[in-house]
């Protein structure tokens, strides 16, 4: 055990995480050469299209240092804000963690919420400053802002300053994890018996043939094939089919020892048995011990309903959505159905992107056709019959005439940029209905700005438009701070005269108009014409405060004549002229799947 290094990478998107795993895997020798590529660690087509890193990765490497041979375990993180569950997963599972920075960016939001969740759990950080190669790097200024955040009373001596990409300052990378990380600690609780197992499950993966696949990290004792385990918080219990280490795929081994790193095949055929975040005992010991506990529990900001566009493939979607749930811990569903769309579900997110990776993970990983409804946050409805509703879909909304209040989920926003965008940046923030609460300075270059914002002013286009505004310099973090009490009224969308439920929206009242007229001018423009003329409506209640119309696409049914009396031509257009008003009064239109995925963006 005292050659065991459990650590994990953490920074803001795109500084370099999955460059500096893969620096990891060559040297040590995970990988053969022949075999490595980019992203190695980044299992998903989706990762590499996009070059982030969606899903943690765990992998054991081999390295060698004065004569000792250590096992370092290296747990691969995400840096997106909306998938910061995934971080607090993978801080549980180890004792140390690489702060990795970019040179060029220098200390972003999620660099900071990710850093104060590691020091939460007592972890020993190793400042690492990225991407010095770069002719635009400001290895100074960067050191200067580390050191703000780190102090040397905190243990902090030198701040490592490496290139990813070259390979140029890594080895002492991993020379620093050997020596200042800890070796892993039996964990201090009385058990008699001497070989009592608590592992903590930080993920899992699902198996046809071994069923569900437990990714965990060994706090005591062992487990090995054969054995008999049991789970504390579900009391599912099973016979293991056998353990193993990431390599990084998955090898067999004999047993996982205390501080080890590994999988366990359960041999379970219900996903919904492993939950993340439980401990797994043998049985006999669990009525002995306590259950690990430090993890963060995944809470939903966002939320959306699903419906597949054929009803046929409700069970495929049911099905889709109980295996990603292995793989996503922090996805929540329930099942929901609607009179205009039939049966479908309710989906939790943690942000926009995450329904972005979702929605085109189910459509990708299991051919569905999906309709997806506007995004929307949780609202507390208080009614005049004293009772207090949570809302998460805008078709929920009870009768205006029995709502007493609504409230609406607040954030604090914190905003991290160079001092010569705050212009800019509070102008963009002035548009939104913020409260202005600090500015603190990182440096004299980089300042922050903190503000309570409502959630739902920013779930959809806010970051985007933080990006442009800054030159891509300004980056964001966010955490829940309750909930206000404010004017808001459901607008609904009407397309040919029929109700839309995915596209209706709360909205604040003052904004109600503008919104309206948004949502049906690109609708115009994005949806298909059809051979008759179809009108886009926008109302509350019943007020129609804003419309479109899409004119019919026209045949030329007078094309084939060469002559003749114009009556001839006046004929053939009134019969046209007829056929598009009964088609108007029959048909329906119907809205294709990439419409519905266009309007979640702004």
């Amino acid at each position: 055990m005292q050659n065991i290094r459990n650590f994990c990478i953490i920074a803001h998107i795109d500084h370099g995480k999955s460059t500096l795993a893969d620096r990891f895997l060559e040297l040590t020798g995970t990988v053969e050469k022949r075999k490595m590529h980019e992203q190695f660690l980044d299992q998903m087509e989706l990762e590499r299209e996009r070059g982030i890193t969606i899903k943690l990765q765990p992998v054991r490497m081999s390295y060698a240092l004065h004569a000792e041979h250590y096992a370092l375990n290296l747990i691969d993180t995400p840096g997106h804000v909306d998938f910061s569950y995934e971080v607090s997963r993978s801080l549980a599972a180890v004792e140390g963690a690489i702060l990795l920075v970019d040179a060029t960016k220098g200390v972003q939001a999620q660099t900071l919420a990710n850093l104060h969740l590691a020091q939460k759990q007592g972890l020993v950080i190793i400042p690492v400053i990225n991407k010095i190669d770069l002719p635009n790097a400001k290895v100074s200024e960067v050191e200067e802002e580390i050191r703000h955040l780190l102090p040397e009373t905190e243990g902090v001596g030198l701040v490592l300053k490496i290139s990813a990409k070259t390979g140029e300052g890594v080895p002492a990378v991993l020379e620093s994890v050997v020596k200042l990380i800890p070796a892993p600690q039996i964990a201090n609780y009385r058990l008699p018996v001497t070989n009592s197992l608590r592992a903590l499950i930080f993920d899992s993966s699902f198996d046809i043939y071994k069923g569900v696949i437990a990714y965990v990290r060994v706090f005591d004792g062992s487990v090995k094939a054969g054995e008999r385990i049991k789970l504390f918080a579900s009391k599912a219990g099973s016979d293991v089919i056998e353990v193993g280490c990431f390599m990084p795929r998955l090898k067999k081994e004999q047993q996982l020892l205390a501080g080890e790193i590994g999988y366990i095949a359960t041999g379970l055929k219900n996903p919904g048995q492993v939950r993340v975040g439980d401990t797994i005992f043998k049985v006999g010991d669990g009525e002995l011990a306590e259950a690990l506990h430090g993890y963060l529990e995944p809470k939903p900001m966002v939320f959306a309903s699903f419906y597949p566009e054929s009803s046929d493939d409700y069970d495929t979607l049911k099905d889709a959505l109980g295996k990603l749930k292995l793989t996503d811990a922090s996805l929540v569903y329930e099942p929901e159905s609607s009179p205009a769309l039939g049966r479908g579900f309710r989906l939790g997110f943690l942000g926009m992107l995450h329904i972005e990776i979702v929605s085109e993970r189910l459509r990708r990983e299991f051919g569905l056709a999906l309709i997806v409804s506007t995004p929307s946050v949780e609202y507390h409805v208080a009614t005049k019959r004293v009772e207090v509703l949570k809302i998460r879909s805008a078709a929920a909304l009870p009768d205006p005439g029995i709502i007493e209040s609504i409230e609406e989920p607040i954030v604090e926003l914190e905003i991290l940029s160079p001092v010569s965008y705050m212009g800019q940046l509070m102008k963009l923030l002035a548009e939104l209905r913020s409260q202005y609460r600090a500015t603190d300075y990182l440096s004299k270059e980089v300042a922050i700005l903190k503000y309570l914002v409502p959630l739902s002013e920013i779930i959809t286009d806010f970051y985007d438009r933080l990006k442009s505004v800054s030159s891509g310099y300004a980056s964001m973090s966010y955490e829940p701070s309750g909930y206000q009490v404010y004017d808001l009224v459901r607008l609904d969308i009407l397309v040919a005269e029929e109700r839309v439920e995915p596209f209706s929206k709360i909205v604040p009242r003052e904004q109600a108009y503008y919104e309206g007229r948004r949502i049906v001018e690109k609708l115009k423009k994005i949806l298909p014409r059809q051979w008759f003329t179809v009108s886009l409506q926008a109302a509350i209640g019943g007020k129609i405060i804003a419309r479109e119309t899409i004119p019919a696409l026209r045949k030329d049914v007078t094309g084939y004549l060469y002559g003749g009396d114009v009556t001839r031509k006046k004929k053939l257009l009134e019969k046209q002229k007829r056929g598009k008003a009964k088609m108007k009064e029959r048909g329906r239109v119907e809205i294709p799947q990439k419409v519905f995925l266009e309007m979640l963006k702004k």
